[in-house]
């Protein structure tokens, strides 16, 4: 998106974005997404070595549920994420809105502690003590460079969460399989019915049968 299209309270954000990495360091990374093209939302990014993201990158895993859930009530502030190579992310997503009280877009803060977890892990053998802080248990997170690479993580995670080979899969756990995918956001995504019909080796309007069946049974 060209910079004198964006919103006047997200062009504000963009020069803070420097500003919050550099007080906290390399492996503080900061991204500012414009919530109105999910494919291409990362308008401002410092430290995107964290998650391997750049400006134009797509919306996480996280911002494209709370988008397709409509969850913009309250702040998401000091969570625990793990990224799909393992490092551990603390992390905080702030929604931006306008005079309207319309969301706009986000501003995330996610800081790798990954090296302090490890030190913390050392501590903790030494002196024998837990404190309850389980990083284990912590949600993981689909990142990617481009939007392809956050379906494909999200896809995949979800079927594994199912434990069975597709091909042994009865059309009701399918449904199951696009329901999560759908709460997720995942058709959001730009040729994503194409994708998880492929998958899931049906046709694409077996899989707007399963959304129509989905969004039926919530009503």
């Amino acid at each position: 998106m060209v910079l004198e299209e964006l919103h006047p309270a997200l062009k504000g954000i963009i020069p803070i974005i420097e500003g919050i990495a550099k007080t906290f360091g390399k492996n503080c990374e900061v991204v500012l997404h414009d919530i109105h093209n999910p494919q291409n939302s990362i308008i401002a990014i410092a430290n995107g070595h964290v998650t391997g993201r750049t400006v134009g990158g797509p919306m996480s895993e996280y911002g494209l549920s709370a988008i397709r859930k409509g969850e913009y009530d309250t702040n998401k502030v000091n969570f625990l994420k793990k990224t799909s190579d393992g490092r551990i992310l603390k992390s905080s997503s702030l929604f931006i809105k306008d005079e309207n009280g319309k969301v706009i877009g986000f501003l995330c803060i996610n800081f790798d502690i990954s090296e302090f977890s490890i030190v913390k892990n050392l501590l903790n053998d030494f002196i024998s003590v837990s404190d309850g802080m389980l990083i284990e248990n912590s949600s993981e997170e689909s990142f990617g460079s481009n939007i392809n690479d956050v379906l494909n993580s999200i896809v995949n995670r979800t079927l594994d969460s199912l434990g069975k080979p597709v091909a042994f899969m009865s059309k009701d756990e399918k449904v199951n399989i696009v329901e999560l995918l759908d709460e997720k956001g995942v058709f959001l995504i730009k040729g994503a019915i194409d994708y998880v019909a492929k998958v899931l080796c049906v046709s694409r309007y077996t899989i707007y049968n399963y959304l129509d069946e989905i969004r039926v049974n919530q009503q």
